[in-house]
């Protein structure tokens, strides 16, 4: 199968008024998790009638410890990620840290992700934009909103059309994120989709020492939070077992329980959006 239509991928994001569903696992462990997850979310989505992009990492490169597991590699990854793509006809993202490997993963997805901690470099954006692929840039925790514009004006300079904005908290003294939610309409207002992270924004970056910590009770109350302050969509890193999961394991939403928090998101997403807050 071909990739996915880029164009109609994005006319669908940025025109259907659906809620966009970025999900996955964290990294990739093996192929058969990442299928078994985007077939479920694949289907669930359907019924609810989200825009559904599955995610998952090749290479966690920016992992606390060095004994941490990084992920299969960009070769076995891409492969993987190929196969979800092919088998459920869905759209796929994965995140780069090098620009060399922008080129190679084009082959495989439909959306490049820029890591927040790599969000300003511009060789790194410019490798994605050159693919033409829709681009995926999340904010960085050391970033306000406000010097977000730069990013992307770095971004459309480069040439890049089809921009993502990904909210996912901000540094707030060690160990801590905290996430301002006037970000969302600020962020709006530089013309793109901005979809909230609400499984990275209850993450406690290095707060388990040799690994991050998490809160994910909390990753609920946030989404709603966001769909609120006009997100348009939103980002759960996910698993049937958070426990056992091989990196982001205690901010992740446990699968069985994405399905109901999201019909309770896409009934809140249209209320939203059929009454729009004007501003004051």
């Amino acid at each position: 199968m071909a990739l996915i239509d880029t164009e109609q991928l994005w006319e669908k994001i940025i025109k259907s008024r659906r809620l966009v569903l970025i999900a996955g696992p964290c990294v990739i462990e093996d192929e058969g998790l990442c299928l078994s997850i985007a077939d479920y979310l694949s289907q669930k989505s359907k019924e609810l009638g989200v825009t559904y992009i599955f995610k998952a990492s090749f290479d966690k490169a920016n992992r606390t410890s060095l004994k941490s597991f990084r992920g299969p590699g960009i070769k076995t990854g891409i492969e993987i990620l190929k196969k979800v793509r092919d088998k459920f006809q869905i759209p796929v993202l994965t995140d780069i840290h090098e620009t060399y490997q922008a080129e190679i993963v084009s082959s495989a997805v439909d959306v490049i992700q820029i890591p927040a901690f790599l969000c300003r470099q511009t060789d790194l954006i410019a490798a994605a934009v050159k693919t033409g692929r829709i681009v995926n840039i999340k904010k960085g925790q050391f970033l306000s909103p406000v010097d977000m514009g730069q990013v992307i004006q770095k971004a459309e300079g480069l040439g890049a059309k089809k921009i993502i904005i990904t909210e996912r908290g901000t540094a707030f003294g060690y160990n801590n994120l905290v996430v301002d939610f006037r970000s969302i309409p600020i962020m709006k207002k530089f013309g793109y989709p901005v979809i909230f992270d609400a499984t990275h924004s209850v993450q406690l970056p290095g707060g388990a020492r040799d690994r991050s910590g998490g809160q994910n009770e909390f990753a609920p109350t946030l989404a709603r939070a966001a769909i609120t302050a006009g997100s348009d969509g939103v980002f759960f890193e996910t698993h049937p077992e958070p426990q056992k999961a091989l990196s982001d394991g205690p901010n992740m939403i446990p699968l069985e329980k994405l399905p109901p928090l999201l019909n309770e998101l896409v009934k809140l997403y249209s209320l939203v959006n059929q009454n729009e807050i004007q501003p004051i």
